[in-house]
């Protein structure tokens, strides 16, 4: 990859094709940070989180939605790591190539991206909040690349 500047977890080796021209002009992980940069909000944050969401955190309550985006638009499954407060965080493992593209809101904390468990999109869109928030972000995405 030529950009060297990303700070999400993984971002050396998210070097995977898009297996899908769903959204047009996304052909790796890092364009599609690059677009979601720019497309995450307080409505797409986690309702629990969302007192807390700003510009300068914008990955933040993002997790689930982007990982099965991602996992979308590059293949590979889903994996949650859980956190102490009972809650999962969740990121992407395509092909051997494990990223996060929402690990900033954690800031200096590291979390550990090994042995966990894979996350199931039926059972995170269960709750209706999240699969809403998901069909948001996508179309938000969908609208942001249609401008561009």
């Amino acid at each position: 990859m030529e950009h060297t500047d990303y700070s999400f977890y993984g971002w050396e080796q998210a070097d995977v094709p898009a297996i899908t021209d769903e959204y047009p002009g996304i052909r790796t992980p890092a364009d599609l940070y690059d677009a979601l940069s720019g497309v995450w909000c307080r409505e797409t944050c986690a309702q629990r989180m969302r007192m807390d969401w700003s510009e300068e955190n914008k990955t933040l309550g993002q997790c689930s939605i982007t990982a099965f985006l991602v996992q979308d638009i590059f293949g590979g499954k889903v994996y949650g790591i859980p956190l102490e407060n009972g809650s999962v965080h969740c990121y992407n493992d395509v092909n051997g190539h494990v990223f996060d593209l929402t690990s900033e809101q954690f800031g200096e904390e590291k979390l550990d991206y090994s042995d966990n468990p894979e996350q199931e999109r039926k059972i995170h869109f269960s709750k209706d909040d999240k699969k809403e928030r998901y069909e948001l972000l996508c179309t938000r995405l969908k609208e942001k690349l249609q401008r561009d």
